[in-house]
């Protein structure tokens, strides 16, 4: 059996030399730029390449953090230098989750490991596959997955999993969360989420009635711990047992580390059979750190009450005097690597001493070994002497002196002779791992279409098509009746939501009725069950000669390309491109077209080349989108499709529709982003085509927004502040850092 890799988090170089000592097999630490927890201390350059050294020296693993999505000049004007000293140092993996990065780092830094970061949102062997093939070594499973999900995975593809055993959970599925970044500018995607998943709110029927009043904290997830199911973690295929964790102190970091390590050491000793974890350690593990209590998270369920606080979050009390122990056993002293050795002193021949690990010796000539004229040395003297090795990487765990009986070595020669062969030894263990010279810079995907004005020329020859998606027939019915319209898009969520494809069939026939182009969109989330689902309506579903297929997810580029599906593929917004770079990995990916990201404002947007985009123009937003089910944590679950509603404290009110066919909540933005006030900025960027996304609207919202929509940006009218109050214009204008 694979020993089971141990990963741990540190946000700083004291937490990494911590955790090391504590027993994890690799850390993953943020550098200054480009990680998701930009509030983390973060390494510095220089203490990263240390760390980098450090963990090498005693046989363990670095990975970075690149998983933030990264604009336009970051991709092309910092990455590259960015990694680049890190990579020659020896790092040993990134962990990505902006597709274009991916593709970037396989072009530029031969033989360093890339691994598909959470926030990719793996949920299954499709995903899998396609990033394996682009060059990914690992990846990081999407938090919701069962053990049997996984274990899927890992039998199809071979592919390294790393999967999170315990820590903090996000609500939403990792990469799917735009809430801070809408609520507040403070983006996920950018390492600096504000959590608002953490606050109160108040869950509404679709009446406006109160559904409790004891469930205030309903997105907030208890931390998942999973110390008493290692054998399953290690059975079902992980690879990599991650902690969460790189904004927590050092205490925890160690202490975590260490009580998994006990557990992981004593399963692969002794078996399934003598597992057993000890209360103690599960209390210090809840002392260490804990929301709430304990939940061992989605491995064995897709949802539940059990997972939720309800009420706000209650932290455990400190215990100081674990804390203090943990200081002293981890974070007073560095940690030291046991070597063996052999020192030879025969007279009239130079010293030697020979080091090494196991996996790297090194041998070190002093001076020639001269006849005692007075007190000869003794073994004891020489033993006592040698093995003095103080602060630096390594303590003898055995010496073997070989020497004469009447002989005489200074012991400033002794104490040399062994400084130069630990420096010695530190240096060849050091010395495979470096690439310098190794990198190759890609060139440039800068566009020019960045230095554009904006001229009074260019917005009046704006041409564009007009696209529109729905979510109920009446929506497509009023949809189908407007001229300008040149396509619709059906969403998978409810045109085809049991294996009747009736319904789909009937939408798809009045679509090209009404002369429009006609588009399928896909689940958001594409897991195991729906795949299935999807196999069995292949034949189907996809000789509908639809218009376009728009993909949410790489579950979804990954299963059309299994298939060799032929026809149209286009990415929505879930799959970001914020870069030309990007973009142009999607493309030779086989996705024709892609969706402008929500996040980018119009200034950046001109860095972008839109020329093959689609820009949202009104919808209301997906904030989150989630395995937690608000119906089920409250117990009122009725397996059918329903709307409720979060209030906040400012009396916003967010509609949560409940998917049940795939099962997964979406929460939507409390106002509708509305860009009819925008014309000249986005006229600007230039976008292939505009789209309205629809769904909770009435009949009567659906035709104001579509009389919006023709006023401003078919009749080129003006838009009046008084038209409309109630929306937003995301980030059209604002961004985020």
């Amino acid at each position: 059996m694979k020993a089971i890799e141990l990963l741990s988090p540190a946000g700083a170089y004291p937490i990494l030399k911590a955790v090391i000592g504590a027993g994890a097999d690799a850390v993953y630490v943020g550098g200054p730029a480009f990680g998701a927890r930009a509030y983390a201390d973060n390494f510095s350059k220089e203490e990263l390449l240390e760390s980098i050294d450090y963990a090498h020296i005693h046989n363990r693993k670095v990975y970075l953090t690149v998983n933030t999505l990264l604009k336009e000049r970051e991709m092309e004007e910092q990455l590259f230098d960015y990694l680049l000293p890190y990579y020659e140092q020896g790092l040993d993996a990134v962990i990505v989750q902006d597709f274009g990065v991916l593709t970037f780092i396989r072009e530029a830094f031969p033989q360093l490991s890339i691994h598909a970061s959470t926030q990719m949102t793996v949920t299954g062997t499709d995903g899998a596959a396609f990033l394996q093939k682009q060059g990914a070594s690992r990846i990081v499973t999407a938090r919701e997955l069962s053990f049997e999900e996984i274990q899927k995975i890992k039998s199809d593809t071979g592919v390294e999993i790393e999967s999170f055993v315990h820590g903090a959970l996000c609500y939403c599925y990792s990469g799917e969360c735009l809430l801070s970044s809408m609520l507040g500018g403070r983006s996920g995607n950018r390492g600096r989420c504000a959590q608002p998943c953490r606050l109160p709110y108040e869950v509404l029927n679709a009446a406006g009635e109160r559904l409790t009043r004891e469930a205030t904290h309903i997105l907030s997830p208890k931390d998942l711990c999973t110390i008493g199911m290692i054998p399953q973690l290690a059975e079902c295929g992980i690879d990599s047992f991650k902690i969460e964790g790189r904004m927590k102190q050092a205490e925890y970091a160690a202490g975590v580390t260490s009580i998994y390590r006990k557990y992981i050491d004593l399963y692969e000793q002794y078996g399934r059979e003598a597992f057993h974890v000890d209360k103690n350690d599960e209390k210090k593990l809840e002392s260490l750190g804990s929301r709430s209590g304990f939940t061992t998270g989605y491995y064995t369920r897709h949802n539940g009450s059990d997972m939720i606080t309800f009420s706000k979050p209650n932290h455990t009390k400190t215990d100081e005097k674990l804390h203090e122990t943990i200081r002293k056993t981890y974070l007073q002293k560095d940690l030291q690597r046991k070597i063996k050795g052999n020192l030879k002193l025969f007279c009239g021949k130079n010293a030697t001493l020979s080091v090494g690990t196991g996996e790297a010796e090194v041998q070190i000539f002093g001076e020639p070994v001269e006849a005692a004229q007075k007190k000869p040395l003794d073994k004891n003297t020489v033993s006592e002497k040698m093995q003095k090795t103080g602060n630096t990487s390594f303590v003898f765990e055995s010496l073997e002196i070989e020497m004469d009986d009447d002989i005489f070595v200074p012991i400033g020669q002794l104490n040399a002779l062994r400084r130069d062969a630990l420096h010695a030894l530190e240096e060849k263990l050091l010395a495979d791992t470096g690439r310098i010279g190794m990198a190759v810079k890609p060139e440039s995907h800068k566009s020019d279409i960045g230095t554009r004005n904006v001229r009074t020329a260019d917005i009046h020859t704006a041409d564009f098509s007009t696209t529109v998606s729905v979510q109920t027939t009446e929506q497509l019915a009023c949809v189908c009746k407007t001229d300008y319209v040149t396509r619709i898009c059906l969403d998978a969520d409810t045109f085809l939501r049991t294996e009747d494809t009736a319904d789909l069939q009937k939408a798809y026939q009045s679509i090209t009725a009404a002369g429009k182009e006609a588009c399928f969109i896909l689940p958001v989330i594409f897991r195991e069950r729906t795949r299935q689902r999807y196999e069995r309506l292949y034949d189907t579903v996809f000789t509908i000669p639809f218009d376009g297929i728009i993909v949410k997810n790489y579950e979804e580029i990954g299963f059309l390309q299994r298939h060799a599906y032929t026809g149209t593929v286009m990415a929505d917004h879930d799959l970001y491109t914020y870069s030309n770079r990007t973009q142009e990995a999607f493309a030779q990916s086989g996705i024709c077209r892609n969706t402008v990201p929500l996040e980018l404002n119009y200034k950046e947007l001109r860095h972008r080349d839109c020329s093959n985009s689609e820009l949202l123009i009104y919808g209301y937003l997906p904030l989150m989108v989630s395995a937690g089910c608000i119906f089920k944590s409250l117990k009122k679950c009725q397996k059918k499709e329903s709307l409720c509603y979060l209030k906040d404290r400012y009396g916003k009110h967010f509609a949560v529709r409940n998917y049940c066919t795939d099962c997964y909540n979406i929460l939507y933005n409390s106002s509708p982003l509305a860009l009819f006030g925008m014309r000249q900025e986005v006229e600007s960027i230039h976008p292939k085509s505009l789209r309205m996304q629809f769904t909770t609207e009435s009949v009567k919202e659906t035709e104001k927004i579509l009389s919006f929509f023709e006023k401003i940006y078919i009749q080129k009218g003006k838009w009046e502040q008084n038209d409309w109050k109630d929306y937003t214009n995301g980030h059209m204008k604002r961004g985020v850092e």
